[in-house]
């Protein structure tokens, strides 16, 4: 496959690959390799830019199907996961396949295919519930779920394949991220994404606990220009940042936000506390923005009402 120095976006199709994906096109990279099986992402969120990227469904979980994909490229953003705590509580097997073994396939791909470098989607789950806030690289690690101890495992295969055969690899702690593209249309899907659909449907929305819960919540497109950043950022390899705004809010803020920018009042329902879900999440930044340049640049209310109009959009589609 004649791909020598292409970018490879493994779960391209997903809700934060194919922003990465529409971020590199911006910046004029390519060719542009979307690895997906489909299984969470949608081609649909890659229709306006199909034409320009090489769509290849294949599944991370098979080694053959990926390392001619990946051989040669400049750099692989690798986004293909099962990303779900309570799924990985449901489903456990499925969760560890893709997470753990697809993770080291798609390294294993890189080393072997000489690719230049890796960026993984790693997960501030991974931190657990800390008494100190915010949350600093060096914490020890506290997984609370399987999805949690998934993705650290990937984290340290990403520095062990650095620190053993050389190759660059950076881990992004991803803390929360929301967006346009983001699937509500499952039980397992981002709080966000379910407080958008429960809005414009005029629905009290489930929140697990009393809403006290505070999240570090990161707009998508934030993530995707930081995911841009790890690829070239120099003295990187090997190391895990933080890729969060630095900031903190609750459910019920987020709802309440909600139902200003909206002019409604829909009173949540509440029920029990989920296994395996954190209390308080909140990134410390400094890292990501003296090693990465990392500068976020959209508020949680310019967020919001981009994805809400977003929604809104998407609603009034044809076919929708």
């Amino acid at each position: 496959m004649a791909y020598q120095g292409h970018y490879v976006v493994t779960g391209g199709a997903g809700f934060i690959g194919s922003a990465i994906v529409r971020s590199l096109l911006r910046e004029g990279a390519g060719p542009i390799v979307v690895v997906d099986n489909l299984l969470t992402g949608r081609e649909s969120n890659l229709e306006e830019v199909r034409a320009r990227i090489d769509f290849e469904r294949a599944d991370i979980r098979n080694f053959a199907e990926i390392a001619p994909l990946i051989r040669g490229a400049a750099v692989v953003f690798h986004e293909a996961a099962i990303p779900s705590v309570p799924r990985s509580i449901d489903e456990p097997v499925p969760s560890h396949e893709v997470n753990i073994d697809g993770t080291f396939n798609v390294l294993r791909a890189a080393r072997e295919g000489r690719a230049g470098r890796v960026v993984y989607a790693a997960s501030s789950s991974a931190y657990g519930d800390t008494e100190v806030l915010p949350k600093v690289e060096d914490m020890r690690p506290r997984p609370k779920s399987p999805y949690a101890l998934q993705k650290l495992v990937g984290e340290y295969y990403c520095g062990v394949f650095s620190a053993v055969w050389g190759l660059e690899t950076v881990a992004l702690r991803y803390f929360n991220v929301y967006g346009p593209r983001q699937d509500p249309s499952s039980h397992y899907s981002g709080v966000l994404s379910l407080f958008m659909k429960a809005l414009i449907e005029r629905q009290s929305p489930t929140i697990f606990g009393d809403g006290g819960q505070s999240r570090d919540f990161t707009f998508v497109e934030d993530v995707a220009e930081l995911n841009l950043k790890a690829a070239r950022a120099p003295h990187a390899s090997g190391k895990v940042y933080n890729g969060g705004n630095g900031g903190r809010i609750t459910l019920n803020q987020a709802w309440s936000l909600l139902q200003e920018i909206e002019g409604v009042r829909i009173p949540a329902r509440y029920a029990p506390p989920r296994a395996g879900d954190v209390h308080d999440s909140q990134a410390d930044t400094v890292a990501a923005t003296r090693d990465l340049g990392h500068a976020p640049r959209f508020s949680f209310e310019q967020g919001m009402r981009l994805t809400l109009e977003w929604y809104r959009q998407e609603r009034r589609a044809p076919g929708a």
